[in-house]
């Protein structure tokens, strides 16, 4: 298989989270000159989970790769460029997946002697839906996974590094939209409108103020405000209308629950102020925290130093979110970074682009995870 050539196919097909069609099925064909054993497809969802049945004993492992691309344009003159306007692959989900193919090009080559393999493709990583899906259908209840793994690529870090964790590797995250309801009137007039800004602005001040930035500490959680908007541009109308929206994280998952019962709260405070005035929260885009077991972490060290890669502890987990957490939920496992380059732009910038030599360091490693049986 020649890993460039996949991975900018990927690339050129980028298409977003719950709408990858062409991207699915260029995996399934793809995947079938591997000869899984079967490729579950699924009515709920554009998940993939090819399964490798290399006869009894031995482990289950599940391992995934996600395909979903991100809403940011392509900026980069690429001959690969992506052709979904206002969407690339700026995460380096193309060559998450191009690693999974790869992966199941080596088991078709060299069957392991015993055991199974779950190769995970999954959609919707970036809305926190995909993971939820699968478990949704049940399928992981007949396969019993005995230890669940991803990489993600993490820019930033040494070419091909391995960097893992025990514990928390990844925060957990969810974001929300708190709307403010009250009553317009004459923008000649507006003592008669109930205006949502006295509560918007409360309402921020206070959850703002939550914000404890010491990564390092175990009361660490973050709350940005990502929009607050009053009214319409509509300039004979006092507003009586507002929207504010905000990501949460936390180190944990009991972290992110409280802080959650907290927004829900301060809300509730702030509008009882004004006579008229009500509100309503939703909740969205929730990321488990990724909760590295020691066994995984200690496989995946093993595997580097086996592969004769740089292996680096993190310290503290990384403040984004990673669906593949809802996964370390429910079976142990881990989740793993693969440094994409000190160079490398961060992820979701306009001028990242996945460095191609990473996916056969990717493969390799994989393959010698599932060589151990771990």
């Amino acid at each position: 298989m020649n890993y460039p050539d996949i991975r900018h196919r990927l690339h050129e097909l980028a298409e977003p989270s719950g709408a990858e069609v062409f991207t699915q099925q260029f995996i399934i064909n793809t995947l079938s000159g591997f000869e899984p054993t079967h490729i579950h497809v699924f009515q709920n969802s554009l998940n993939l989970l090819a399964v490798y049945d290399f006869g009894p004993g031995g482990s289950t492992i599940l391992i995934r790769g996600d395909f979903d691309a991100v809403r940011v344009p392509e900026t980069l003159d690429l001959p690969y460029a992506s052709r979904t306007p206002g969407v690339s692959h700026k995460c380096g989900h193309d060559g998450h997946t191009t690693i999974l193919l790869g992966l199941a090009e080596q088991l078709h080559l060299h069957p392991l002697p015993k055991g199974r393999v779950l190769l995970f493709f999954q959609a919707a990583e970036e809305t926190g839906e995909g993971a939820g899906k699968l478990l949704e259908t049940g399928i992981l209840e007949k396969y019993r996974p005995s230890k669940v793994y991803a990489l993600h690529n993490i820019p930033g870090a040494p070419l091909g590094a391995v960097v893992c964790k025990e514990g928390s590797f990844t925060c957990s995250v969810i974001s929300c939209d708190i709307e403010l309801h009250g009553r317009t009137a004459h923008a000649a007039e507006p003592l008669k409108a109930v205006s949502p800004y006295p509560a918007a602005k409360a309402i921020a001040d206070r959850l703002l103020a939550m914000n404890r930035y010491d990564m390092g500490q175990d009361d660490f959680r973050l709350l940005t405000l990502v929009e607050f908007r009053i009214g319409e541009p509509a300039y004979g109308v006092a507003a009586g209308h507002g929207v504010l929206r905000f990501t949460i994280r936390a180190k944990d998952d009991e972290l992110l629950q409280q802080t959650r019962a907290e927004v829900e709260r301060i809300a509730e405070e702030e509008t009882r102020t004004a006579e008229g005035l009500s509100s309503d929260i939703a909740w969205k885009e929730y990321f488990a925290a990724s909760n590295n077991h020691k066994d995984a972490v200690n496989s995946i060290k093993t595997a580097a130093e086996t592969c004769q890669l740089e292996y680096m502890e993190k310290e503290v987990p990384f403040s984004w979110g990673e669906d593949f957490g809802l996964l370390t939920q429910h079976y142990d496992g881990a989740l793993f970074g693969l440094g994409s380059g000190e160079d490398q732009p961060p992820l979701h910038h306009q001028l990242f682009d996945f460095p191609d030599e990473l996916v056969p360091v990717g493969v390799k490693l994989f393959k010698t995870l599932l060589e151990r049986g771990e």
